[in-house]
């Protein structure tokens, strides 16, 4: 899986990636990024990807009001569903942010709560092809939920070798 909040330099590359090996991901995208690169959330959709809420504006989703919310949720829905033409049903929370009243509201809207087990730390300023690699590759079991991000530096570098490995190893 693949959070999308910011930048959207390695997008095309990423489906690419995917594509190549067979893989389809899920992407949480925020809602301003919907806004931002609508064509990127076109072409991961028309490349079979899922394309699942990350909140409208990224906020910490425990400090919020209930209201607030049930707006981030429904605002970024909308966005994507106008594009895709389907309606996000999975929330994963920005920051992996929550508590039993966030859980409680992303449920109140028919949707499903989704964290990850397995961080690659594709984000952090020392993280190299190869430590995201090792680190990703070390700590998968069956039904691990990966987090990588679609604007980490060296995210596109890491991925074919994750994904052959993974192969090799028997994951689908």
């Amino acid at each position: 899986s693949f959070d999308a909040a910011w930048g959207n330099e390695d997008t095309e590359e990423l489906i690419k990636i995917l594509g190549k090996y067979n893989i389809k991901a899920t992407f949480f995208v925020v809602g301003t990024w919907v806004d931002k690169y609508p064509e990127s959330v076109k072409q991961l959709s028309d490349a079979g990807h899922q394309i699942q809420n990350h909140s409208n504006s990224h906020p910490y989703m425990s400090q919020i009001s209930k209201a607030q919310m049930e707006n981030e949720l429904i605002a970024c829905n909308d966005k994507i569903e106008k594009i895709t033409g389907k309606r996000p049903t999975l929330f994963r929370p920005p920051y992996g942010d929550y508590d039993n009243t966030v859980v409680e509201t992303v449920n109140e809207v028919k949707m499903y709560p989704i964290q990850w087990d397995v961080d690659s730390l594709d984000w952090k300023d020392n993280a190299s092809p190869e430590s995201i690699c090792h680190r990703v590759t070390s700590k998968v079991k069956n039904g691990s939920i990966v987090l990588f991000h679609n604007d980490a530096d060296h995210t596109p570098a890491a991925l074919p070798n994750i994904l052959k490995c993974l192969k090799d190893e028997g994951y689908e």
